[in-house]
């Protein structure tokens, strides 16, 4: 240990994934186990609670029962969408006054409340503005030892090879589109489309379509009184990292809407995005953007425009959008990312004792060793691999040509 600990701090920040309260529940259960004289609380909402100094303490039967956390998905302390480098958005949400600087308001808040960790479980923005806060306090001369846990349901971090929650996710968008496909029943030629999150990769929308085609060819189907799984399959998935031609595929899709008087199609949130946003833009629309910077997926809305075009080509009855990040993200996780949450979790404990600071995860770059990823090294919009064998194996099983390769912007 390079320096007694004595004061925990934990924080859960930006979207929600199937990870947040396991992971702290792990991290309790890890700390009572290994050094239970130190003091652990949680900030209310992320960064929002750390900007007003808001926390609330873990208890002896807290620490008792914290496994009960591994059990529920959301954050039990909660989160919020606050980027301490947008000076203008803090202000504006009357999280520091004007002439603040909400990284240094932060540094502070965590001085004066004594923390000599923080745990920030979240995304790649979560990690690198809590690197920033332990950059800062050490050239003040206070140390303050960082350590994160890799949450988004894209799985998109850099270099982390599974983010945790992100299984979990394409599980439980699988179990939604279970029921939501059976809609292909109350009209004919009806088209569904499937909006799975992902802005810049197409990781959870790939999961998800193979996730629920298992289940599909794992059920029974009585195709002599018309229930067969050609109506219920995945037609198309469309992804960020891949172009495809509308028109041909409008042409295929037409022939499967014909036989199966149904077509189904995955699409990530972030598919075709730049196409909608240049035809927004060309009518003199604005483009809402998040604190981020990001454009606001809910307002650009890429299942209503694939609806809307495909809809047409297709000569679809009726169109439906159906979206499942929220059911998938807040779901709790299944055993296989629980075993991984508890394993970063240990190991994340082990590091912070130790003082080494960085994002637990398994590193690509190093063999897939579970260990603390430097920050400097933390990014995010890593691209799905559209040449995994798996992805070949999906499209080929649905008779759908792979488009070429694209660049994500980031």
């Amino acid at each position: 240990m390079s320096k007694e600990v004595k004061k925990v701090g934990i924080l859960t920040a930006g979207g929600l994934a199937p990870c947040l309260s396991s992971a702290i529940g792990y991290l309790i259960d890890e700390y009572t186990k290994v050094a239970p004289q130190i003091e652990i609380i949680g900030y209310i909402n992320g960064y929002m609670g750390l900007l007003k100094g808001e926390s609330i303490t873990v208890t002896q039967e807290v620490r008792d029962n914290a496994l009960i956390l591994t059990e529920h998905g959301g954050s039990p302390i909660g989160n919020s969408r606050v980027k301490l480098t947008n000076v203008a958005d803090c202000v504006k949400r009357g999280l520091v006054k004007e002439g603040d600087d909400p990284q240094k308001v932060a540094a502070e808040q965590l001085v004066k409340d004594g923390v000599d960790v923080l745990h920030t479980i979240g995304g790649d923005d979560t990690n690198i503005a809590a690197a920033g806060l332990a950059a800062y306090l050490a050239s003040n001369d206070y140390g303050l030892t960082v350590v994160g846990l890799p949450k988004t349901i894209d799985n998109d971090v850099y270099p982390i090879r599974q983010s945790l929650g992100a299984w979990t996710a394409a599980e439980e968008g699988a179990h939604y589109f279970s029921n939501v496909v059976k809609e292909n029943s109350a009209n004919p030629r009806m088209l569904i489309i499937h909006e799975v999150m992902g802005r810049n990769c197409g990781w959870l929308t790939a999961a998800t379509a193979m996730a629920y085609r298992k289940r599909l060819m794992a059920s029974s189907h009585l195709p002599a009184f018309g229930l067969t799984t050609g109506r219920e399959d995945v037609h198309a998935v469309y992804v960020p990292e891949m172009a495809f031609d509308i028109k041909s595929e409008a042409d295929r899709l037409r022939k499967v809407m014909d036989e199966n008087d149904s077509v189904n199609i995955f699409i990530s949130e972030g598919a075709c995005v730049d196409a909608i946003i240049a035809e927004m833009e060309e009518r003199g629309e604005e483009v809402p953007r998040d604190a981020f910077g990001h454009p606001r997926l809910d307002k650009v809305n890429p299942g209503g425009w694939f609806a809307k075009q495909f809809g047409a080509m297709l000569g679809a009855e009726k169109t439906m959008v159906q979206k499942s990040g929220y059911y998938s993200r807040a779901a709790a996780p299944i055993e296989a990312d629980k075993e991984l949450i508890k394993a970063c979790a240990v190991k994340g404990v082990e590091c912070a004792l130790a003082g080494v600071g960085g994002v637990i995860g398994e590193d690509e770059n190093q063999n897939g060793v579970l260990r603390a990823c430097e920050f400097e090294r933390i990014a995010g919009g890593k691209p799905y691999d559209t040449d995994d064998p798996k992805f070949d194996e999906l499209l080929a099983a649905i008779g759908q040509t792979k488009g070429a390769k694209v660049e994500v912007k980031h």
